[in-house]
């Protein structure tokens, strides 16, 4: 059984995109748990109506550790509200992930839209990137697949770090089982931390915070200024 574990705070504008998304996946067996951080709005109304199992969460690595406690499969989907799934891409994914034999993965990213530039910034820096570092440095953006034994031998996601949660974790899963990138197809990904906070600073905060966390540790104060659940309704 597959669990898609969301964590979510305010995302009523969001969330129901990436449901519907799911729901297109024509998968058979499987949940969705959103770990929600006390949203304002009609957040979790949305995913009550959706049929999703909805827990109290926390910041993105603490909602994450509490939605994957609760799961029923033991293979987890950890997904961002930033995600859109296209059409069969869910079961391309878990195909090439079971064909590779593969404990662990990230996937490719494209962005929300059809502007080309924005499309030639994700392939220029996180998809060359993350294929060219799989063997090295293992990087995720959003997607994040592992079988749930692994997730439980590392001890789920660090709780105390700020920023780069999901690449210390990625860091940690990979030392201790098959890790790889999926390319069989590419997943969407919202362009409004961008949009919001402009493509050179974003770049270079996670670059910078990549950097951090891979040769010093992780990031535990709050240096880069990071918020969870900032965003304007009006960003894409």
């Amino acid at each position: 059984m597959l669990s898609i574990i969301v964590p979510t705070l305010n995302e009523e504008k969001w969330l129901p995109r990436l449901l519907e998304s799911i729901k297109k996946q024509s998968l058979e067996d499987y949940e969705v748990v959103v770990a929600d951080a006390g949203s304002k709005d009609r957040t979790v109304e949305i995913a009550k109506d959706a049929g999703c199992r909805v827990i109290a969460g926390g910041l993105p690595a603490k909602g994450r550790n509490e939605g994957a406690r609760v799961a029923q499969g033991d293979l987890l989907l950890f997904l961002d509200t930033d995600n859109f799934l296209p059409e069969g891409s869910l079961k391309k994914l878990l195909e090439e992930f079971e064909k590779r034999k593969l404990d662990a993965a990230g996937c490719l990213v494209m962005p929300l839209g059809n502007e080309k530039i924005p499309k030639l910034i994700y392939d220029l820096t996180y998809n060359l990137a993350a294929r060219l570092l799989e063997k090295f440095i293992p990087i995720p953006i959003g997607f994040f697949l592992a079988k749930k034994k692994f997730h439980q031998k590392i001890g789920g996601y660090n709780e105390e770090i700020k920023l780069g949660e999901d690449l210390d974790y990625t860091k940690r899963v990979a030392r201790i089982s098959r890790f790889g990138i999926l390319k069989s197809t590419k997943v969407f990904y919202s362009q409004r931390r961008f949009k919001k906070e402009g493509y050179l600073k974003v770049i270079l905060k996670h670059f910078l915070s990549g950097l951090y966390t891979v040769f010093i540790g992780g990031i535990k104060s709050n240096i880069f200024k990071y918020k969870f659940g900032h965003y304007d309704k009006n960003n894409k």
